[in-house]
């Protein structure tokens, strides 16, 4: 790891800490929730996405001028050294406004535009899930772990997810994801970034989603490629920006989702 990135690293390290604390008090509490979407489906933000990452922000100005930034709820600043980090404060707003636990703090940093460092924090566990380097592992209070996706040998014994079967796919989408699922020994849904983290785990065999932004994804290519998964897009071809994406452990799992869905 070059010198750039450890510092990199044991900063948003803090910088997830620092969230945490900003974030845990307004969970499960009755806080006002503004609606993003600009009369477009319900897109919910809180005091705590928005603290959160002004705060973030604010440390990344001070330690590291020189990077940008893109966050969720403050668009982007550019810089000049080459690092970028991608902020979502809280992915799975809709889960948080709801009481449940299935969302996460995602800090990536990208050098020239390729995630090297990708954090999914969950504060309210106390898990965060770290890729960097080609590894991936999970820190919890009782220790940390290695991640290591699970074989799969095909769709037809695999546990698929999506965040919500309808809400982010257009129609021709829900099509498809409906017959991939129907393939699949089990599918689930909910989970936002949370689910990523269930498939570096061993615990989920495919994540497949669409509509993403680069924040939601950036942090989570290092965790699931680290675990020995496979992350693209429908197609194929590496995430590049968001949009629809496929998750998996096994490559056999991920050549017969692509094949789905890309028809």
């Amino acid at each position: 790891m070059s010198d750039d990135i450890a510092r990199r690293l044991a900063f948003a390290h803090t910088l997830a800490d620092e969230a945490g604390e900003i974030i845990r008090p307004y969970f499960r509490k009755r806080i006002e929730i503004a609606d993003k979407g600009s009369g477009g489906p319900f897109d919910p933000v809180t005091e705590a996405d928005r603290r959160a990452e002004e705060e973030i922000r604010e440390r990344i100005r001070l330690s590291f001028p020189e990077d940008g930034v893109l966050g969720e709820e403050y668009g982007e600043t550019h810089g000049t050294s080459g690092f970028r980090w991608l902020i979502d404060p809280i992915d799975g707003t809709r889960s948080f406004i709801t009481g449940i636990m299935l969302w996460g703090t995602l800090i990536a940093v990208e050098k020239d535009r390729k995630p090297v460092i990708g954090i999914l924090d969950q504060p309210i566990l106390s898990e965060r899930f770290v890729g960097e380097g080609g590894h991936a592992r999970l820190t919890t209070p009782e220790g940390t772990v290695a991640l290591h996706v699970r074989a799969c040998e095909s769709l037809a014994h695999a546990v698929v997810t999506t965040t919500h079967p309808f809400a982010y796919f257009t129609p021709e989408e829900i099509v498809q994801f409906d017959r991939l699922a129907k393939k699949c020994r089990m599918s689930r849904f909910h989970g936002d970034c949370y689910s990523y983290g269930m498939l570096a785990m061993g615990f989920i065999d495919a994540v497949v989603e669409a509509g993403l932004k680069p924040w939601d994804t950036a942090a989570l290519i290092p965790i699931v490629e680290g675990a020995g998964g496979i992350i693209t897009d429908w197609s194929g071809k590496p995430v590049t920006g968001g949009g629809r994406v496929i998750a998996a452990g096994d490559k056999r799992v991920h050549a017969e989702a692509v094949a789905f869905l890309s028809r």
